[in-house]
C-alpha cells in the first residue's frame, strides 16, 4: 500500500474523530446550528485533511484533483453536500464528506473560498485551440452560467485557471453520467464532442485575470 493512500486513510480516521467530538458545554442543539467559526481546532483539522490532496499552497498534489482555493462558497458547499448524500460519487471524497455536518461543510466552503486562487504554470491555449473552445461555448453557452471570463458565481464553479486534467476528466464524467449531480450539464456535454471538450479544458486552464 502506498504511503499516500495510508496517509489519506489515516486522515479520514482523524476527521471522523474530529466530527464526533461534541461542542463544549454539553450536547449540541441540532435545531440551532453553531456558526462556522465556533470551533477553530475542529475546522483546522478538517482543513489539514483537505490540504493533503488539494495542496497546502492551493495547488493539488495530483493534476486530476481540482483547485479549491478561491472557488465560490456556494459551489464548494453544494459539492460537499452532494458527496455526503451520494449524489456525486468519488471513492476518496465520499468517506471524507460522509461524517460532515452542515456547519462543517459551510465552514470549509467559507475557509477555502476566501483563499486567493493559486498561480499555476499552465500556459495559455494556442490560437487554434482557443478558436475551437470559443465555438464550443457558442454552441452550448458555457458562459451563460459560468459568467464572463468563466469566473463563475454563487453555486456555479469558476473554471478559469482550473487544472486542465481535472476539467477534461470531470467534463467527460458529466458527459457519460459517471458524475451525475448536474443532469442539465450532462445534456450539454453529450452535445459536445470529446475533441471540443479537450479544447475547452486546455483553453480554460490557461485563462488568467486579476482577482
Amino acid at each position: 500500500m502506498s504511503s499516500f493512500v495510508t496517509a489519506f486513510r489515516l486522515g479520514v480516521l482523524v476527521l471522523l474523530a474530529l466530527v464526533a467530538v461534541p461542542a463544549p458545554g454539553g450536547a449540541q442543539d441540532t435545531n440551532r446550528p453553531h456558526p462556522p467559526s465556533q470551533d477553530g481546532d475542529r475546522l483546522q483539522g478538517q482543513v489539514k485533511l483537505c490540504s493533503a490532496c488539494h495542496g497546502e499552497n492551493g495547488i493539488p498534489q495530483e493534476k486530476e484533483t481540482p483547485i479549491i482555493w478561491g472557488q465560490h462558497l456556494g459551489y464548494l458547499y453544494l459539492q460537499l453536500k452532494d458527496f455526503k448524500n451520494g449524489d456525486r460519487k468519488n471513492e476518496q471524497m465520499g468517506p471524507v464528506a460522509e461524517p460532515l455536518e452542515r456547519v462543517d461543510m459551510l465552514a470549509l466552503a467559507e475557509y477555502f473560498s476566501k483563499k486567493a486562487w493559486p498561480r499555476t504554470a499552465q500556459p495559455p491555449a494556442k490560437d487554434d485551440v482557443a478558436l475551437t473552445a470559443a465555438r464550443a461555448n457558442t454552441a452550448v453557452g458555457c458562459t451563460g452560467c459560468h459568467q464572463n471570463q468563466y469566473r463563475g458565481e454563487g453555486t456555479q464553479a469558476r473554471l478559469a485557471g482550473q487544472t486542465r486534467e481535472y476539467l477534461f476528466k470531470t467534463m467527460l464524467e458529466i458527459r457519460t453520467g459517471a458524475r451525475g449531480n448536474n443532469p442539465g450539464m450532462t445534456t450539454l456535454m453529450k452535445a459536445t464532442s470529446e475533441e471540443d471538450i479537450a479544447a475547452l479544458a486546455e483553453y480554460l486552464a490557461g485563462l488568467r485575470f486579476s482577482q
